[in-house]
This record gives structure tokens, sequence and C-alpha cells, in this order.
């Protein structure tokens, strides 16, 4: 990643002319070939370019995977990620770096420093759907290519709603982050909104340059689109076709990197006092704690 700001500025400005869609779905045909030329050298390469540990993986041989995407959203042996004892804990929802954290300013969130975005332009352009997040919490965990990359769930939940916003894919490292207005209101993403014992929570998918899927339990994968125009489907509240997760279950995943960003309607959870920008989390560790009332 570039060190200084000017070679950041000049990183995320050189994305704006990039096809971004047509680049994510070159590198989707090669993360699927299972050609033994093309997968072995790469998922070889990603190990030690970027330091992944196989230790934790629940298949730690880089040769059992049938291919490279395979090997990207690999699962970890059990144990590996315990999920927050608390029982109003909030479980971080992936293992990354935090990026943000905090309260909405009405409805807006931080994206970096000086910079923020809409709670509505993140969901699809629908101020109802953002109003129940007004002056509410929100965490944001960005996702590099060495990190785990399933998403799970903060708390326990039933699905009410899932939205996908077609858009960009810019990188959403901190230099792109840092430098592009509106970046994770701008990219394509997969918004999903929870009933919990709390109140409403949403849980958002923001895909990125490279990114050539972003998959969910309920609905498999969702991207790339087959039109540009933002979807909503409807879940049910209760029966054989309601969507049910429990805390720390998965409820998505990336093929390469991207964020995760989670939404809590105001004064319904409080983040931990030592946690700060910038610091590594790890899927499962306590992030806060949920209050139930109202």
């Amino acid at each position: 990643m570039p060190n200084s700001d000017i070679a950041r500025r000049l990183f995320a400005w050189a994305q704006y002319p990039l096809p971004h869609h047509a680049l994510s779905r070159l590198v989707g045909l090669a993360t699927r070939s299972r050609r033994s030329w093309v997968r072995g050298p790469l998922i070889r390469w990603f190990v030690r370019r970027y330091g992944v540990d196989l230790g934790e993986a629940a298949e730690p041989d880089p040769a059992a995977y049938a291919d490279f995407q395979a090997f990207f959203t690999r699962a970890l042996r059990p144990g590996a990620r315990p999920v927050c004892g608390q029982e109003d804990g909030i479980a971080c929802p992936a293992d990354g770096t935090l990026s943000q954290l905090g309260t909405l300013e009405g409805g807006r969130l931080v994206q970096a420093k000086g910079r923020t975005f809409g709670a509505a332009a993140l969901l699809g352009g629908s101020e109802e759907r953002a109003a129940p997040f007004r002056d509410g919490a929100f965490a944001t965990v960005y996702l590099a290519p060495r990190d785990y990359h399933r998403v799970h769930m903060p708390v326990a939940g039933t699905l009410r709603e899932m939205v996908h916003v077609p858009g960009r894919a810019f990188s959403v490292n901190p230099a792109t982050t840092a430098h592009v207005p509106g970046l994770f209101a701008r990219n394509e993403r997969v918004a999903a909104i929870f009933d919990t014992a709390a109140g409403p929570m949403a849980v958002v998918l923001v895909g990125a340059m490279l990114v050539a899927t972003i998959d969910t339990r309920w609905a498999g994968t969702v991207t790339p689109p087959a039109g540009r125009r933002v979807q909503r489907w409807a879940y049910p509240e209760g029966g054989s076709t309601a969507v049910v997760l429990g805390r720390g279950e998965e409820m998505g995943r990336f093929n390469l990197g991207s964020t995760a960003i989670v939404l809590f309607a105001r004064e319904r959870a409080a983040w931990d006092a030592g946690l700060t920008p910038g610091q590594p989390v790890r899927m499962g560790q306590c992030l806060g704690r949920l209050d139930g009332r109202g």
C-alpha cells in the first residue's frame, strides 16, 4: 500500500477510470480455474505474499483445495475463533482491522478522518430503511487479503430483508478509504437487515476491486448482478422458510478482500471503551454489549 499521502491520493485517483467489474470478472475466472498449473502456483504465491496462516484452517494443506476460491473462502478449524461469551455481547463479524466505530451523527457514518457518508445511501437509497439506525451505533471491519473471509453474525437475529445495491468496485484499503468520497455507498454491496432482541441490526457486505462474488447463507451468490437496479427481497418472521441465525453463525462470505459494516439502532449497542480505529480484530471477539430495553 502507498506510504506517502501523495502516493495514496494517486493510488485512489488512478482507480476511477478502471473497468472495475470487467477486472473482477477476469479475476473470478482465474480463481475458479481447477487447472493444476493455475491453481497450485496461485495459492502458493498468495500464502507466501500475504503470510496466510494455514495452521488455523480446517484444511491446512494448500494442495487439497479444488481451486483458489475454495482456498480463499476456507473454513477455520473448530475452536479457532471462540465466540464472545457475554450473554449480551456483540461478536466481531469478521477477521480484519477495525476501520471505524462509534455513533452515527444523525444518519451519517464516519468513513475516515474528515469523511462521512449517509446510512440511507449505504442501505440502497431508502430513508425509511435507514431511519431506525439514525443516531445509532456502527462498526466497520476491513478484511485484508490474508484474513479469513467469512462473515458471521454479531448477535442472533431473524432476517427481515436483503438488499443488493449495484455500484463500483473501488479498493477498500485505507489509502482508498481516505481519499474516495462516499466509498462504501458507491461500491456494490449487499445489506441484510435482521430483527434482534435489541431491535434492528444491519450487516452490510461491501464489495471491492477484484471481488468477484458476495455470497450469503440463504441466497447463495448475490453478485455480480444481472442488472443495475437496486433489488430487494423480503423474508418471513416465522415458519419453515424463515432465516434465523445465532450469534457467531456464518452469514456470508467474500471472494477476495472487502469490508463488513454493522449498524444498530439508537441506544441499543455500546462499544467497548478500549476499541480504537486501526486495531486488528478477530471474528467472535467481543466488541461491545447490547441494550435490549426500549
